[in-house]
């Protein structure tokens, strides 16, 4: 199996390293991450005149005793998404990747976080070129999470959603679909221990806002919990011209869901991994049918 990893926290991350090294049981990994932290991109590319930077960092040979796959690891200086797009037209020339991983995310992607996630927009750039992706992430911002319920408990999750997709090397330009194309998977860790996880729950995009989401620029309030301006591929003390105001996201989240109890974030609440199957396509079938009734399905006419 060819496996592409990416995430939006950057190469360098301990979540990323933990994924490509367990994903190796499952056959090569070619790593393409973001060279500095990319959080909240979704699916946005890198455009506009300023080169995209690339390196190969490091490979490693398959074992021989067939226990591991090999692995090469890159960093590109753009999203999420765009490592993604850069792997499948530099890297992948013949065949496309089997499945794209993106992960493990330090921080919980449940809710309308999904929405925001440049590790899900990794997946969705997956999903959208006919692949098997899945976004894994972990309930915790620290740079050095304990990750060892993921490690024990994602293998079956991820061999469990590979039965449900079309795998095997796929051509270029020979694209075999899987049965509906666009699908992709949110999987969410709470911060527990291995022996505490309940289980596993498939549930929905849970709803929630973000209020007071500006607060003046204090790099504190991230270096408290272990994310440096280093991590972030930033200076602690930006330069500003003459009357500008420094402003940083931070927020307190609403939950919206009440007592959903299938919503992602409330199963994680409840000490159950959350699995969600998302879909590029983002229609509300049944708006688009109330809108045929308002009228909207109409010819004009012209003289």
């Amino acid at each position: 199996m060819k496996i592409l990893v990416t995430n939006d926290d950057g190469y360098q991350a301990k979540g990323i390293n933990i994924l490509a090294e367990m994903m190796r049981q499952f056959g090569d990994v070619t790593v393409v991450a973001p060279k500095t932290h990319q959080s909240g991109m979704s699916m946005a590319v890198s455009l506009g005149l300023k080169p995209i930077r690339y390196k190969a960092v490091r490979h490693e040979d398959a074992s021989s005793d067939g226990q591991k796959g090999s692995l090469d690891i890159a960093y590109l200086d753009a999203t999420p998404a765009s490592c993604v797009k850069f792997a499948l037209d530099i890297l992948y020339t013949d065949y496309l990747p089997d499945v794209v991983v993106s992960g493990i995310n330090h921080g919980s992607n449940a809710a309308s976080a999904s929405c925001y996630s440049g590790t899900l927009g990794a997946a969705q750039e997956g999903a959208l070129n006919g692949i098997p992706a899945i976004g894994v992430s972990l309930d915790s911002i620290n740079p050095d999470a304990d990750f060892s319920a993921v490690e024990q408990y994602f293998p079956a999750i991820f061999k469990k959603i590979m039965e449900i997709a079309a795998v095997g090397k796929t051509r270029r330009n020979e694209i075999q679909l899987k049965e509906k194309n666009g699908i992709y998977y949110n999987v969410n860790f709470p911060d527990l221990p291995a022996d505490k996880l309940k289980g596993t729950r498939a549930g929905y995009q849970g709803d929630g806002h973000w209020v007071k989401e500006f607060i003046g620029w204090d790099p504190d309030f991230y270096i408290r919990h272990g994310v440096t301006p280093e991590l972030l591929g930033q200076v602690s003390t930006p330069e500003c011209e003459e009357g500008e105001k420094l402003y940083m996201m931070a927020g307190t989240f609403i939950d919206d869901s009440k007592d959903e109890p299938r919503a992602d974030h409330h199963i994680m609440q409840d000490g159950y991994i959350s699995i969600v199957a998302h879909n590029i396509d983002t229609t509300d079938y049944d708006a688009v049918a109330a809108l045929d009734k308002l009228g909207f399905d109409t010819e004009f006419q012209h003289k």
